[in-house]
């Protein structure tokens, strides 16, 4: 009998265990998505509900911004403000804000444009106008592709509760046409919602920015605007400080509806390697835990831990694997869309397959070039999330 190896055995383990670990985790965010997902309303008085400022950072124009901000101006909620921000006094967005607030003369709405440099953060610059200017002290920012429902405010304002100091939703896809949308909604209804549950959940920082509810009062003892602005990751930041600070951040009943009218599968993997490359600077451990957790990587590892454990027949376990994570995947995005999917089981089956394989590929790119494009600028970030222009070099003197 040959003698045990005990370094690879105990690697074995290792990643055996990360594969059992990996279905708890699969499974929470199946039941807890189901069950944070699923509340209903619960009873309110209207006349007691708290006013809303409405932060709308806009840059320029795509096919659905009217639809998407039209949403804003028609929701059931007694009282709120919308206060939209527009860095350049030529940006096109000006007049489709400008209709809207002819249209809808009731509705307290005012536009800002200019904003003021107060960090490196371009969101931040643009919408500072409109911070300052807030009424409330419940604030809301909202990016410009998402598309609101009636009661979502509604829902975000009742679990703003005595100990809650921020709620955000979960990022989901709107139904669209088009493969390259359905490649977005399997992911943001898979991969990032497993991690994005599982994280919430178990009481783990991440948040984002692109609909979060917040207590105005409570950023300002953590710096405000000014101190979020030095980071390009400001809304881990934010949430961040009101942990720090003990308060509650919580995630809404309802997923965040994005609609951008602008989409192309080069254009969503260029998303997911500027939001890598945010996750490994403000948070390193990323840099271990996101491969090892993919499901092909982890796959393969855990076929050769279980043939070396236990005999197993390692294709035939990674097969198995694929199949199961496969149907955990399909049974989350069912929860999460909570309705008919806008596409066939096939459709699902490419483009599930599609994100899975490419990930890896993603990751890599990340870790390749940690330089972030965005907006047409590009940054540097450093450990800790904090963010420095990259600015391109003097033209060089003529002879």
């Amino acid at each position: 009998m040959a003698p045990v190896d005990y370094t690879i055995c105990g690697l074995a383990v290792v990643i055996f265990a990360s594969w059992c670990i990996n279905w708890l985790l699969h499974i929470f965010a199946i039941v807890y998505g189901k069950w944070r997902l699923s509340h209903k309303l619960p009873p309110y008085v209207a006349e007691e509900l708290p006013a809303v400022s409405i932060l709308k950072p806009l840059v320029g124009v795509d096919p659905h911004l009217y639809e998407n901000l039209e949403t804003f101006f028609k929701m059931k909620y007694p009282q709120y403000e919308l206060l939209f921000c527009v860095q350049d006094e030529m940006d096109a967005a000006l007049m489709i804000v400008q209709s809207l607030i002819q249209k809808y003369p009731k509705v307290d709405a005012k536009l800002f444009i200019g904003g003021r440099k107060i960090g490196i953060n371009p969101k931040i610059n643009n919408m500072i106008l409109g911070y300052d200017a807030a009424k409330h002290d419940l604030i809301l920012i909202s990016d410009s592709g998402l598309k609101m429902g009636e009661d979502t405010l509604l829902d975000m304002v009742l679990l703003m509760t005595e100990k809650t100091g921020l709620v955000h939703q979960l990022p989901y896809i709107c139904d669209r046409k088009g493969f390259s949308s359905h490649i977005e909604k399997v992911f943001f209804g898979t991969q990032h919602a497993k991690m994005y549950l599982c994280a919430n959940g178990l009481g783990i920082n991440c948040t984002t920015g692109m609909s979060c509810l917040f207590r105005k009062e409570v950023l300002e003892e953590a710096g405000g605007m000014t101190q979020l602005g030095q980071y390009l990751a400001e809304d881990y930041m934010m949430a961040q400080a009101f942990v720090d600070r003990g308060w509650k951040v919580r995630i809404s009943s309802q997923a965040a509806q994005q609609n951008s009218g602008m989409y192309s599968i080069p254009h969503f993997h260029a998303r997911l390697i500027r939001w890598t490359k945010l996750r490994i600077s403000t948070v390193p451990s990323t840099i271990v835990m996101e491969p090892i957790f993919q499901c092909m990587f982890l796959g393969g590892m855990a076929s050769w831990a279980v043939s070396y454990l236990f005999d197993w027949t390692a294709l035939v376990f990674f097969l198995i694997h694929i199949l199961v994570w496969f149907l955990g995947d399909y049974i989350l995005i069912k929860v999460i869309q909570r309705g008919p999917l806008p596409f066939s089981k096939f459709e699902f089956v490419v483009g599930w397959l599609m994100n899975e394989l490419v990930s890896p590929y993603l990751i890599f790119q990340a870790h390749w070039n940690p330089a972030v494009t965005w907006r047409s600028q590009k940054y540097r970030i450093r450990w800790g999330g904090i963010t420095e222009e990259i600015k391109p070099p003097p033209p060089k003197p003529e002879d």
